[in-house]
């Protein structure tokens, strides 16, 4: 059994340059969602980057060299941003790949996603929190976002653009999943993520999952990735979850018996079964690529503080003062949190440190310590019974040995 088949591993050296960079373009966003990061508000922040210092950053990240990194355009609402469609254009002249994560709003029109998408935008990646109206826009606070994210859903993928969905999984919709991933295999995505919540902004007040109800979730987005390309986000465990279920389906082990789960699990692909998701369709599952909180992954504020996630709120420095290409590769906050050495608790007693980390973000969230053990696994370290099959697994995912993965988008 491979390792590297998997997990996709990042093709650079992720102590050089990142994977992907998030830019929170603007915290101006008419929407009230109950679990914002950004504690979104409705008018603009004089303090934000302007148009020349937003090209300054796209010409810093082309610094990171070719193949820049993926530089996504988010909020709040990008679209509040007059310059957008010029910044796009600006990142396609660098060389530099450029996605756009909207809200789904009124200004979410065909109009205007035809112009991101003639500026030279390589994706959009939208947000569906419920399969149905009522869940959709309760979590988002405001009525008809449903239907707005949905149509602009449709119209995009009608000019051949990719599309990626994120959904936020939290108490509202646990057992609405499988509808949720109904509507992606439907409509068409290149890609569907699970965003596990981080309690930070307003998300501080929703209630958290507990690790069984992870670990079952977990298990159903795995299961799901044969009826759709499936990730998850803030949740690095699961690419733990992706190497013991390949080990056991090689073995023919029971996965439910081995790995404990629970009835939230056979909740989830009871629904799914009946909803005809458990009929597969793609010949592979996506492999779920090995990034976490300062490797491969940097976040950009509004005001241009450089941090390792947009849910870790610990800054290593200013785009305006210090060259992004400098901060990634030296401050001492990404250096210290790309060695899982520095781990703790469970998490630094873990085989499988490697190649998940946990959440940084979750971890600093609920102990104020960007260490810490993640709060949302149950995984005992040592427990997973198949020894010499996982270290074989493990040596795999190591950079220089097993396969290597292209790039994707």
């Amino acid at each position: 059994m491979s390792g590297a088949r998997a997990i996709r591993r990042q093709h650079q050296d992720v102590t050089d340059r990142p994977f992907i960079v998030i830019w929170e373009s603007t915290r101006a966003c008419p929407l009230a969602c109950l679990h914002c990061r950004a504690e979104a508000v409705p008018d603009r922040d004089p303090r934000e980057l302007d148009t020349a210092a937003a090209k300054d950053l796209l010409a810093q990240v082309a610094a990171f060299g070719q193949p820049a990194p993926l530089f996504v355009i988010t909020g709040g609402d990008p679209f509040q941003r007059p310059d957008l469609n010029e910044l796009i254009a600006r990142g396609k002249e660098a060389g530099v790949r450029v996605a756009v994560s909207p809200s789904g709003t009124p200004t979410l029109t065909p109009e205007r996603l035809r112009e991101v998408h003639e500026a030279g935008a390589v994706g959009l990646s939208l947000s569906l929190d419920g399969s149905t109206a009522e869940l959709h826009d309760g979590f988002r606070g405001v009525p008809g976002v449903y239907g707005w994210t949905l149509d602009a859903w449709d119209a995009a993928r009608a000019m051949g653009m990719k599309v990626q969905i994120n959904t936020t999984v939290a108490r509202h919709n646990l057992h609405d999943l499988p509808d949720i991933v109904r509507l992606v295999r439907d409509h068409g995505a290149m890609l569907w993520s699970a965003f596990f919540l981080v309690p930070t902004g307003r998300g501080r007040q929703l209630g958290e999952l507990t690790p069984a109800e992870t670990e079952d979730v977990l298990n159903f987005v795995y299961d799901v990735g044969l009826t759709v390309p499936a990730k998850t986000t803030e949740a690095h465990h699961f690419r733990r979850v992706a190497i013991q279920r390949e080990i056991l389906a090689e073995a023919g082990d029971d996965h439910v018996e081995v790995l404990g789960l629970g009835p939230l699990h056979r909740e989830l692909r009871e629904r799914s079964a009946r909803l005809g998701l458990d009929a597969g369709g793609r010949r592979a599952r996506r492999p779920p690529l090995d990034v976490n909180a300062a490797r491969g992954f940097v976040f950009v504020s509004h005001t241009g503080t450089v941090h390792p996630s947009g849910f870790l709120p610990l800054g290593a420095g200013s785009v305006r003062t210090r060259p992004l290409t400098e901060i990634y590769r030296t401050s001492e906050l990404f250096t210290g949190l790309r060695d899982p050495d520095r781990l703790g608790g469970r998490c630094g007693r873990c085989e499988f440190r490697r190649v998940c980390g946990g959440s940084r973000s979750r971890a600093y969230g609920v102990t104020g310590d960007p260490y810490a053990e993640e709060p949302w696994c149950g995984y005992r370290p040592g427990s997973f019974t198949r020894r010499p099959d996982l270290a074989a697994a493990l040596l795999s995912t190591l950079p220089g040995t097993g396969e290597r993965h292209e790039r994707r988008p």
